[in-house]
């Protein structure tokens, strides 16, 4: 009998994992699995990555305590695919199976493994067009005259930030949907004095955020949020 561990997670103090335990708990009995330990962080944001409960799994994970973890759903482990990604692939090299109760993902079976791999495949080529119409924005830049360099005194860094990282996004949807558009918000920013590097940073930042969200809308199916916050 494969040993098991179960991981749930709130995000505030007044809910309860006590659901996504009792059902991981049967979905293990149904798979034969021995649940030697349950690992919880209760109003604890799936943003952060560095958690208790999840520390301690992962900890666990690497003294080789158990094969297999469940989950609820993808977003009990991390609301970034940046950092989902991580963990998924540390499991994978220690020989851990990963079971996600929503999304009916085992990444022991074919078929699990094969959705891992898309979805690994879907973030490298967010980072890979963000990159390159950052890299794309520095040339006319440069061909431009424009400096690039540290942001001026007198810009409003944080309103430029936020406008930035919304924009970026939008970008990054129609990149995919429709092909490459302009680059004129990577340009103004980069007028502007900022480092490419932080450019990159925070647009890859922010479409990780976005790439988990869609992932999210197309397993539902619907454009609601989830009911697990």
């Amino acid at each position: 009998m494969k040993r098991a561990a179960i991981y749930a997670r709130v995000s505030t103090t007044d809910q309860h994992v006590e659901s996504q335990v009792y059902d991981l708990r049967q979905m293990a009995a149904q798979r034969g699995l021995e649940v030697v330990k349950e690992y919880e962080d209760r109003g604890v944001s799936g943003t952060k990555a560095r958690r208790p409960g999840l520390d301690a799994l992962m900890a666990d994970a690497r003294q080789r305590k158990f094969s297999v973890v469940l989950v609820a759903a993808f977003d009990r482990v991390a609301r970034s695919t940046k950092h989902f990604l991580h963990v998924i692939d540390e499991f994978d090299s220690l020989g851990v199976e990963f079971i996600s109760r929503r999304e009916n993902i085992d990444t022991s079976g074919p078929m699990g493994r094969l959705f891992l791999t898309i979805i690994s495949s879907i973030a490298e080529l967010e980072s890979d067009l963000i990159r390159e119409r950052v890299r794309a924005g520095m040339r006319r830049a440069r061909l431009e005259g424009r400096r690039i360099g540290r942001a001026r005194l007198d810009v409003n860094r944080e309103q430029v930030f936020d406008d930035f990282v919304v924009q970026a996004n939008l970008d990054l949807e129609r990149s995919v949907l429709r092909g490459p558009t302009d680059n004129n918000e990577v340009d103004n920013l980069l007028a502007l004095g900022w480092n490419p590097e932080a450019v990159i940073q925070v647009a890859e930042r922010r479409a990780a955020e976005e790439s988990r969200a869609g992932m999210r809308r197309a397993q539902t199916g619907t454009s609601r949020p989830s009911q697990l916050t």
